[in-house]
């Protein structure tokens, strides 16, 4: 047991670790529109939304077409916010905090399995949606980058969720896989397997959780950017020395 709970950090470490450095090899080379902000206020910023974003995690919304450890939060929306703002980078860092803030509020419920999932599948929902709108800002492209965003994480959630996460939640609870799929079949009698599990809940969760967020996102970003840059600017007026006379 102690071995497998090893693995399971073991791997939550390296694809952390991997996005991170994705993320900052697209704002290296594809963002050509991230602004340069001081080190300070970013780090403000991030824990500002990751703040929000565990807090978030906690109002689950449980859905009727899917097994209860399937549960619906709106807390992409404060990280998406994040990545639009400050980049991609931080959108991984702060996918992460608001995981972290979340247990540490919380605890789990899915020895971790869900929460890797949460941060996993929302870094393929956050990192294009910020990528695209990075390269050129405009309305157009932040729709898109959402769109793109939303179709990533439907398709890896969904394999993701097949290949591994249904797998690993079985291992750690020491659960057959046609126990978890027959509370799949309990709620929708079309689920009688892992891909119709996957088809009928996973799929359809992650396109309306995308949706969701996006629409949100939307909708108020524009005027919660233009107060932080707002804020911003008091900062940046306020840091400045004083000339002597």
């Amino acid at each position: 047991m102690l071995k497998e709970n090893l693995s399971f950090v073991g791997i939550c470490v390296l694809v952390f670790a991997a996005l991170l450095g994705l993320a900052y090899l697209f704002e290296r080379t594809v963002c050509r529109d991230l602004q340069r902000r001081s080190r300070s206020r970013n780090i403000s910023y991030v824990a500002m939304f990751s703040a929000l974003g565990g807090v978030l995690m906690l109002l689950e919304i449980p859905l009727f077409f899917a097994p209860g450890f399937y549960k619906m939060d709106l807390s992409e929306l404060p990280v998406l916010m994040s990545a639009f703002y400050l980049g991609p980078v931080a959108g991984v860092i702060t996918e992460l905090l608001k995981v972290l803030l979340k247990l540490l509020l919380k605890g789990t419920s899915t020895a971790f399995v869900g929460d890797f999932a949460n941060f996993v599948v929302g870094c393929t929902f956050v990192l294009p949606a910020a990528v695209i709108y990075h390269h050129h800002k405009t309305r157009r492209t932040a729709i898109i980058g959402m769109a793109v965003g939303t179709l990533c994480m439907t398709v890896f959630g969904s394999l993701f969720n097949a290949l591994y996460l249904i797998p690993k939640f079985a291992e750690l609870f020491h659960l057959p896989i046609d126990q978890i799929v027959a509370m799949g079949t309990a709620v929708n009698k079309g689920i009688t397997s892992v891909p119709t599990l996957v088809l009928f809940a996973v799929v359809p969760f992650n396109l309306i959780k995308g949706v969701l967020n996006a629409v949100i996102t939307f909708v108020v970003y524009k005027r919660i950017s233009g107060f932080l840059h707002q804020e911003g600017l008091h900062l940046k007026h306020a840091e400045k020395p004083i000339k002597q006379q």
